[in-house]
């Protein structure tokens, strides 16, 4: 799990961004789910199952902000 979690973390911008579009943005669901899970943060389990439920329909925006600002997504821990 940390590699996939390393791998999220070590990628370009441009990837990170176009993983936040809607239809992709998926992609930062199952990151969170996988983070909580290595962390055994219920908090960020549950933020990943709702962004991968919803993610596409509202929560993109909040990915394509933080990318564009930060370069990077809010994980909420």
């Amino acid at each position: 799990m940390k590699d996939l979690i390393k791998g999220y973390d070590d990628l370009p911008w441009i990837i990170k961004l176009i993983f936040a579009l809607p239809g992709l943005d998926f992609l930062w669901g199952i990151y969170r789910l996988v983070k909580g899970i290595d962390k055994r943060d219920n908090v960020l389990i549950l933020a990943g199952i709702v962004w991968i439920a919803t993610g596409w329909a509202i929560l993109w925006i909040v990915d394509l902000f933080t990318v564009l600002m930060y370069k990077k997504v809010t994980v909420l821990a």
